[in-house]
């Protein structure tokens, strides 16, 4: 998966990173380094990140400055804790989507394959098609992302799943805005940039009401559509959940930085809702010092002018600090890092049926590749603490594991500087 310096990674990472452009090293907050870039823009010369001894070939983006972005194919070359590292990706849920559902046309352009349409037949659901007894050809299903994926695809390509220490008090509502909404820009869904249907809310100020009302009427201008349209247009609105009630017209959910505006959901599905996210919703109330979050991706549509209904949801926990978590499970182990200042990455499940043969954490500072952090709860289900006991043994001696109704273990140590290393080669 292609890459740049995201959600300030290139500022917050452990030490700021490095190019070697033309025979000279600039830093990514280098006055210079845009002048630098310019230079060999549009020439066969490439700038080289020096995370690692001999440094990564990087590709230049020109967008409103220009861009430092990763090559496809090189995010193991760079060392764990540069911002344009990748894990492999059987470490997460991604790499059963890679090549299928996600698909790399170029640095700058990738394709999604969703298992949900983006508009919807008034009054029904969309047709699936017939079967036919004696088909002509049998095609082989292809992988598709749910939403939930394509939530936890943003997500990782804004960089909120990773954590350097500089980070720490510097993400908001602000920041999570810009840096998903950079996040859906070259990625193309159905024919359309992602962009063009994602809705994320701005911070919102009382005093500014006005201006982010007619803001976010333009954004969704999309979903209105003429009375005998065959088909409504639906946006994906991405959130954060701040509650719900009862209504004459079903369940009414309330996003934060949304207060002057609702979303609608059929009261039937919103009981589906609370049986497949109950364990999440019930997580905002949890015995913890730092309440957790619950982020929201919905299919919206206009039911009416300016009313919009929710015909597809799914929900995410997170740490206070907008971490993605499978459960609370992993909270003390999430808040021990970041107490220690060290640098992670949260591997995601995607549409895996599981998570729980998946690392809980990648520690990405302890070494020159990333160190698996394993979280055992005797809350899990059986077959879930069986694969889970199964990842933890075929790790070998060196497998960090915990096992919640215990102390958490000490932590591995932090490893040498990078920088230390890899400048040794310039």
């Amino acid at each position: 998966m292609t890459g740049a310096c995201r959600a300030g990674d290139c500022e917050d990472a452990m030490e700021p990173t490095r190019y070697f452009i033309k025979g000279r090293t600039c830093a990514a907050g280098d006055p210079r380094l845009q002048d630098n870039l310019a230079r060999v823009y549009g020439s066969p010369e490439r700038p080289r990140c020096m995370c690692v001894p001999g440094g990564v070939e990087m590709y230049i983006a020109k967008h409103a400055e220009h861009v430092v972005k990763r090559m496809p194919d090189t995010g193991r070359q760079h060392h764990p804790t540069c911002p344009s590292f990748e894990p492999e990706p059987g470490t997460s849920g991604l790499g059963e989507l890679l090549g299928e559902a996600i698909i790399e046309h170029s640095p700058d352009q990738v394709e999604v394959r969703t298992d949900f349409p983006i508009s919807r037949m008034p009054g029904r659901s969309l047709p699936r098609g017939e079967s036919v007894a004696d088909p002509a050809e049998v095609h082989a299903p292809r992988k598709r992302m749910s939403l939930r994926a394509l939530l936890h695809y943003l997500y990782e390509r804004a960089g909120f799943n990773r954590w350097y220490p500089a980070m720490e008090g510097r993400r908001n509502q602000g920041v999570l805005h810009k840096y998903l909404s950079e996040a859906a820009r070259g990625v193309l869904l159905k024919g359309a940039t992602l962009d063009e249907r994602l809705y994320l809310p701005e911070p919102f100020r009382a005093e500014l009401k006005e201006e982010i009302g007619e803001r976010r009427r333009r954004k969704l201008a999309l979903l209105l559509s003429p009375k005998d349209a065959v088909q409504f247009k639906m946006a994906i609105l991405v959130g954060e959940y701040n509650g719900s009630e009862a209504t004459n017209f079903g369940r009414r959910i309330i996003v934060k930085h949304m207060p002057d505006v609702a979303l609608y959901i059929e009261g039937k599905a919103w009981e589906r809702v609370e049986r497949s996210y109950g364990a999440i919703l019930q997580a905002r109330d949890a015995d913890v010092a730092r309440k957790p979050r619950v982020m929201v991706a919905a299919l919206i549509y206009a039911k009416r002018e300016h009313v919009y209904q929710v015909d597809t949801l799914s929900m995410m926990l997170t740490t206070d600090q907008w971490i993605p978590l499978d459960g609370l499970h992993e909270l003390p182990l999430i808040e021990a890092l970041q107490r220690e200042q060290r640098a992670f990455i949260k591997p995601l499940r995607y549409d895996a049926r599981t998570s729980a043969a998946f690392p809980n954490v990648l520690l990405l500072d302890s070494g020159k590749a990333p160190r698996p952090l394993h979280v055992v709860s005797p809350f899990a289900e059986a077959k879930e603490r069986a694969l889970k006991e199964r990842a933890v043994a075929t790790g070998g001696e060196s497998t960090w594991v915990w096992y919640t109704d215990k102390d958490i273990p000490p932590l591995p140590e932090r490893a040498s500087s990078r920088a230390g290393e890899a400048g040794r080669s310039v």
